[in-house]
């Protein structure tokens, strides 16, 4: 049984509630740690008006500022770190240079740190709107957090295997859904039934580049199925390729459930890299979550988490994407049929109900 009244510390990168890593790695355990006696505090780097403008053009004042506010916060917090029994860091304490946030805590304060992360962040792989945060990286930081930590948490195999290098208290940790309180079809109004058949992607300006590769595919189906297909992209910026079936949806955490709903499958292309191989396979179990099938490439946790044509499809070539897309719009049972299994298999194995125990043993 755990101690009552134990207090962690989240030291994150970004505002509560505004990054999908930081609400579906731990933000969404928080009434169960506290159900489980745990008392909590957050501190994020950045402030919520730099978040906003942080991958715009521009406003180079304003994130510079925003970045030396971030690194006098953490200075003016080391005091209070000895208060605290867990400090559980998700990616880095700082977004620029060497962990000395962490080294204190580890070694001067002699602290538990809980490292959680949910891509291969040793890896360069900066927006290149942020040139400069990309030369000011410290990347090889990650494998001495790994060696400074209490326990490391990772989202996939992949990551797990890399911070057992440094590390044997390794967990893993998926990224997990709440599929009763927010990817839960039942709680929405349903799509209003029409001839038209969505195509849908979600996900961030950075990952808006994995659609390039299916391109041509979705093109093959405009002609074939002509102004009965759309395909959507809900995302934090338009995308620059041009489709004659493209509808953008700017992404929003208040209609981000109702807007998926729309989809009548998901797709999650990606590039078969070393990078790629660190995702989580989030778009996936959002996709699977709501009863959505999902299309995905074989890269990753994606093999694990999509039983090829169980739950839905994954795709090789552009052929495979095309075959597999076309065999979905034709068939209105197998969508069904895989929507059911897929939201069988997120709620027994990728929710946050099925994986409590897992994350709340982090901290033992």
């Amino acid at each position: 049984m755990l101690k009552n009244r134990l207090r962690i510390l989240f030291i994150c990168p970004y505002p509560l509630g505004e990054a999908p890593s930081q609400r579906f790695r731990f933000e969404q355990y928080f009434d169960i740690l506290r159900s489980n006696g745990f008392s909590i505090e957050v501190r994020s780097f950045l402030s919520l008006s730099v978040w906003k403008v942080l991958y715009q053009r521009g406003n180079s004042a304003r994130k510079i500022f925003g970045v030396l506010k971030g690194f006098l916060d953490r200075i003016m917090l080391l005091p209070s770190v000895r208060h605290y029994d867990f400090i559980f860091i998700h990616r880095e304490a700082t977004p620029i240079g060497p962990p000395w946030f962490e080294w204190m805590v580890a070694k001067v304060f002699r602290k538990k740190i809980i490292y959680d992360f949910d891509d291969a962040i040793w890896l360069p792989n900066t927006s290149e709107e942020n040139n400069l945060a990309s030369k000011l990286k410290w990347h090889s930081k990650v494998s001495s957090i790994c060696k400074w930590s209490y326990a490391i948490s990772c989202g996939n195999e992949y990551l797990r295997d890399y911070a057992k290098r440094f590390n044997s208290r390794v967990f893993l940790n998926p990224t997990t859904i709440d599929a009763e309180k927010l990817h839960n079809p039942a709680l929405y109004s349903q799509k209003i039934k029409s001839d038209t058949f969505t195509i849908g992607w979600t996900g961030t300006h950075s990952t808006l580049q994995y659609i390039d590769f299916i391109v041509p595919a979705i093109q093959f189906l405009e002609k074939k199925f002509s102004s009965r297909l759309k395909f959507t992209v809900i995302a934090d910026k338009k995308p620059t390729f041009e489709l004659s079936s493209l509808h953008f949806v700017q992404w929003s955490k208040e209609n981000e459930i109702q807007d998926l709903l729309q989809f009548d499958i998901g797709l999650m292309p990606l590039a078969d890299d070393i990078w790629a191989k660190g995702k989580c396979g989030f778009k996936a179990l959002q996709y699977i979550a709501l009863g959505i099938p999902a299309l995905a490439s074989p890269v990753g946790v994606n093999s694990i988490i999509i039983d090829d044509g169980i739950n839905g499809f994954l795709c090789n070539s552009v052929i495979q994407w095309e075959e597999s897309i076309q065999k979905l719009i034709e068939d209105t049972e197998l969508r069904k049929l895989m929507g059911t299994k897929g939201r069988e298999k997120i709620v027994n194995h990728y929710s946050v109900e099925s994986n409590s125990s897992n994350f709340l043993s982090l901290f033992e």
